[in-house]
């Protein structure tokens, strides 16, 4: 068995964390891929993976080794892809702002493999940047400005932001027809993920963003707990319309303040800089803005 093979076979132990379940995935028998896990680490003197009755996992030199394993095997598919004609195919993996996943990408998903059988999708779930090089992910979909280093962004949408209230609250608060009239009134907080702060209100006044703290009752750093807390009356909230359009149709929330909204939320694809773009990258990225287009969420 050559090297490359060897990578191919490890890299799916690794991300399968079974050879079991890599061995289904490449048809190969299991003794094969157990041999071929085991000369390679003859071959490097090092122990690349712990292995227990139930799970599997990467030492710290396996994690460094399936990283420039994956980095190698992905340059080599590139190359070979590079031939004009050639379908994409191969693994694809992206980290997705939850929400957006759920209410975007994966009701949209049968789409993609329709065009795109030959790719496997590896989707993770967050709202942090992550080291896109480091922890082997083609690409991140977020939410807000960007925030440098060594990434490239293409904003695929932009989200109208809508401050709500529910009934409850506003019957017991008043509703507010002004920001200057926010005295006596408090939010559901929301934590940022990068800081750790309450993220204030906002509102676009003449032209200009102000922005207002209130008192918390309650704080939260998921999207769904923050929607909740606003349904059972605990405080104002500012969030995507999209995320928000089922409770205004039913009247559980509120829409208030709408002619001082909360400006706009970028949505962006992040890619390495330093990493030309595969084929498989550039056409879940150009579907994808297809998929916001369609939405009517970009500029």
């Amino acid at each position: 068995m050559d090297r490359l093979d060897a990578m191919r076979i490890f890299s799916r132990v690794v991300e399968r964390k079974s050879f079991t379940a890599a061995s289904e995935d490449l048809g190969l028998p299991r003794s094969t891929v157990t041999d071929a896990v085991k000369q390679l680490e003859a071959r490097l003197g090092v122990r690349l993976l712990q292995r227990t009755t139930r799970h599997v996992s990467s030492t710290l030199d396996g994690e460094a080794y399936y990283q420039r394993c994956i980095s190698i095997l992905d340059d080599i598919e590139d190359a070979e892809g590079a031939f004009a004609g050639a379908v994409p195919k191969g693994l694809l993996r992206v980290d997705v702002h939850g929400t957006l996943a759920r209410h975007f990408v994966m009701p949209n998903l049968p789409s993609f493999f329709k065009s795109y059988p030959d790719i496997e999708l590896y989707m993770t779930e967050g709202d942090r940047f992550v080291d896109l090089v480091r922890e082997g992910i083609d690409c991140v979909l977020r939410v807000g400005e960007p925030q440098g280093g060594d990434m490239i962004g293409r904003r695929v949408a932009v989200l109208e932001e809508v401050t709500c209230a529910s009934p409850d609250y506003l019957k017991r608060y008043g509703t507010p027809q002004s920001a200057d009239a926010l005295d006596g009134h408090v939010m559901v907080g929301f934590r940022s993920s990068a800081t750790g702060t309450l993220i204030p209100l906002e509102f676009s006044v003449n032209g200009k963003v102000i922005y207002r703290q209130l008192p918390t009752i309650v704080s939260v750093n998921a999207a769904e707990s923050f929607i909740a807390a606003a349904r059972q009356g605990l405080g104002l909230i500012q969030i995507p319309r999209y995320h928000a359009q089922m409770e205004l149709d039913t009247g559980s929330l509120v829409h208030v303040l709408p002619n001082i909204p909360p400006t706009p939320t970028p949505v962006s694809l992040y890619y390495p800089r330093n990493r030309q773009l595969s084929p498989r990258v550039r056409v879940f990225i150009d579907w994808l803005a297809g998929v916001f287009r369609e939405a009517r969420l970009q500029e």
